[in-house]
Formats: C-alpha cells, structure tokens, sequence
C-alpha cells in the first residue's frame, strides 16, 4: 500500500500519455474483436477479450492473422 501515491502521482502527471495509451488500447481491441467475431474465430475473440497486453495482441492479429484469412476469403 506504500506505493499507491507514487502510482497516483505517475499517473497525474502523465495523465495525457495514460490516456492516449487507454483509447489506442479500445480501439485496437474494438477492431479485432470485431474482425475475429465477424470471421467466427471463436478462440480468437476468447483470448482478444480476456487477455490484456496493452494493444499488443490485438495489433498482431489485426496486422498478420486477420490479414492471411482475408486473403482466403
């Protein structure tokens, strides 16, 4: 409990950065969880939705996996 003030004052005085990386974050999340439902990716939706990595899975499947289905279809 000793360091909830210095994560308080961090995220106060980055607060402009905190809140670019939440909005970043939804978006990438919004898209993929769109693209993996809209394809029936079950297990795809599953781990986009449950597993947080700050945009970094969302951005792999939107950018590589999501891609090599589109070429599919």
């Amino acid at each position: 409990m000793t360091h909830m003030p210095e994560i308080e004052t961090f995220i106060i005085a980055n607060l402009p950065l905190v809140m670019a990386i939440v909005a970043g974050t939804l978006i990438l999340k919004g898209i993929a969880l769109w693209r993996a439902a809209r394809r029936g990716e079950k297990s795809w939706f599953v781990a986009l939705l449950v597993v947080n990595t700050l945009g970094i899975l969302e951005a792999i499947y939107i950018l590589f996996v999501s891609k090599d289905k589109e070429k599919e279809f």
